[in-house]
């Protein structure tokens, strides 16, 4: 007779899957409230010694844009447009890397090692 494929041998296997489901549901609970305590929070960046500074919401949308008066030059409008950019991208950037660093505190425990199902 050949094996049967997938299951859990034995009649405690029950036992581990539920086990396995609750530690999911409060994994994903974690990281719903997670999401949401990120989607609150803002990270700020700044460019040109801090001539501009771009503030970015975790839903990864700018709230906020602050320029110097000194970097405000009509005669050099690329300047400041690439200050925006860079200030908006270190910005975005770090929510990213925050973001990141959050979920892998609930997830830290998965890895390659983890049997799969």
């Amino acid at each position: 007779m050949g094996r049967r494929g997938g299951g859990f041998p034995g009649g405690g296997g029950g036992m581990n899957m539920n086990n396995l489901m609750k530690q999911a549901q409060k994994m994903q609970r974690q990281m719903e409230e997670a999401t949401k305590e990120l989607e609150e929070s803002e990270v700020s960046a700044t460019a040109g010694g801090g001539a501009v500074e771009v503030t970015v919401s975790g839903k990864k949308e700018i709230t906020k844009i602050k320029l110097s008066e000194e970097v405000v030059d009509p005669d050099d409008i690329e300047m400041l447009e690439d200050l925006v950019m860079a200030a908006a991208n270190e910005a975005l950037r770090k929510m990213e890397e925050k973001s990141q660093a959050e979920m892998s505190k609930i997830t830290g425990g998965m890895g390659p090692g983890m049997p799969s199902l």
